[in-house]
């Protein structure tokens, strides 16, 4: 992707130096050719310059095409609406929210202790391979072409068959990871809601967006309090075992809507 780049500068930058180089040489001959030759020259440079008013009408001509294109009506106005009601603004920083969440840091810790086994156990297992193959070497000179090719036919399958296994693994555990995450992004979501309702707050913005604030337009603290009680940690699938739930996803977001309106059923109350 940088090459392309790199080779168009380049270009540009050889290209007007070819072109000056090309009309510095008429400069460096015209001299000997005395007075009368480089009066001759002149003119014969004038004649382009000559033919360049001849596409003028070509240009021209471009306009009444745009003039034929037929105006575009203005569309009608709509009717009045209702304003939007006053801003009453309150601020979010979401990685402090993360940071300070205690299943969102269980889930980490239990998400890089299964990569750290998959990537000691594929470790384990390149080393296992390159042993055999070391060893079908040490044989090679004791067995006939055909032994030769089916012990090396068979040492590649049993290593696709690895490959397999822990492209399987690597998914898995991405896919847990997908999971818990997005179950922290909706009890997250769901805080938001009511902390901002609880203080009248129609306009929720992340901290990074913010240049300046008061401290009374911070809801991280609140917000970061109420998720740790209401999520205290998230209940992750056993090792090598894919979350069959998340997989059917589509039938658990309807189920899990409705479980946040009880959480604002009190707010309503008040």
């Amino acid at each position: 992707m940088t090459a392309r780049p790199a080779l168009a500068a380049l270009a540009a930058i050889l290209i007007p130096v070819g072109s000056a180089l090309a009309q510095s040489d008429p400069g460096f001959f015209i001299p000997p050719g005395g007075g009368g030759g480089g009066g001759q020259s002149r003119p014969a440079q004038a004649q382009p310059q000559q033919q360049r008013p001849a596409q003028q009408p070509a240009q021209q001509q471009r306009p009444p095409q745009g003039a034929q294109r037929p105006p575009q009506p203005n569309p009608a106005p709509l009717p009045p609406g209702q304003p939007p009601p006053a801003a009453v603004i309150g601020i979010v920083d979401v990685p402090e929210i993360q940071r300070n969440s205690t299943a969102f840091n269980s889930v980490r810790e239990e998400i890089e202790k299964r990569r750290q086994k998959l990537n000691d156990d594929l470790q384990r297992e390149q080393t296992r391979w390159r042993e055999e193959q070391q060893t079908l070497a040490n044989q090679r000179a004791t067995m006939n072409p055909d032994q030769l090719r089916q012990k090396e036919r068979e040492l590649q399958e049993r290593i696709t068959d690895s490959q397999r296994v822990f492209r399987d693994r690597s998914r898995t555990i991405e896919q847990v990871a997908q999971g818990a995450l997005q179950e922290i992004e909706q009890a997250l979501a769901v805080v938001i809601r009511q902390v901002a309702a609880s203080r009248n707050v129609n306009l929720v913005l992340p901290r990074p967006l913010v240049i300046f604030n008061d401290a009374p337009f911070d809801l991280t603290d609140e917000i970061s309090q109420q998720v740790n009680r209401v999520l205290r940690n998230v209940t992750l699938p056993p090792e090598g075992q894919a979350p069959a739930p998340a997989a059917a996803g589509g039938g658990q977001a309807p189920a899990q809507r409705p479980a946040a309106a009880p959480a604002q059923q009190p707010q309503q109350r008040r």
